[in-house]
């Protein structure tokens, strides 16, 4: 399979996440076909981007070379996994928001509990979970069969008729960005919830003496 469309300008990551719906995803027995990804450019372009002021320890993965994984710590409490994209040394990333679980429920469902089918994977957080993965899969090849992790193309592709564009979702700064890409109608798809920034505790007023 050639991934060089990965490699291609991060200019061009939203459609790099487009192109990622119907791809799955695999860990040991748990695969999970993508039906919601959101797309993040780098240095000087993407203010909701980590990479929006240049590397970092952190963030250097997002670096290149693509096809490699990017994860991260969100709240103390939840792993998000991204796809790096585009050409080395340009920062961009697909996060991996939502799919369906189409082989190994029993095992993702032994990490998420007792839920609905659709809720295995609805959600970047619970999809990480699903696939029992984290820290571990951070900066490893997702196509070469190296890393914890497989990323492998569907046996056709979806109809782009099908994929609906939004505002990405939990982030302060350029919020409304339609960078979000999902299957319309697929119930794995998780609720969109526009970021609300906390309100920060003002002292109380005194009037001058």
């Amino acid at each position: 399979m050639d991934y060089a469309w990965l490699r291609a300008s991060a200019a061009r990551v939203p459609e790099t996440a487009r192109t990622l719906l119907g791809w799955e995803i695999a860990a040991g027995a748990v695969r999970i076909r993508l039906t919601e990804v959101e797309a993040y450019a780098g240095t000087g372009q993407d203010a909701a981007s980590h990479a929006h002021r240049g590397p970092t320890p952190r963030t250097r993965v997002m670096f290149g070379p693509a096809g490699h994984a990017y994860t991260y710590f969100v709240f103390g409490v939840h792993w998000c996994l991204n796809v790096v994209c585009g050409a080395e040394g340009e920062a961009a990333a697909v996060l991996l928001r939502a799919g369906e679980v189409v082989a190994g429920r029993d095992a993702a469902r032994a990490r998420r509990g007792e839920v609905a089918d659709r809720d295995l994977a609805r959600g970047p957080a619970r999809l990480v979970v699903a696939l029992g993965t984290g820290a571990d899969a951070n900066g490893t090849c997702l196509v070469d069969g190296t890393g914890p992790l497989r990323l492998t193309p569907p046996a056709r592709p979806v109809d782009p008729s099908s994929i609906t564009a939004g505002p990405r979702v939990g982030v302060a700064a350029a919020h409304d960005v339609p960078w979000r890409f999902w299957l319309a109608g697929d119930p794995t798809v998780s609720a969109y919830r526009r970021h609300v920034p906390r309100l920060r505790r003002q002292p109380p007023f005194r009037v001058p003496s």
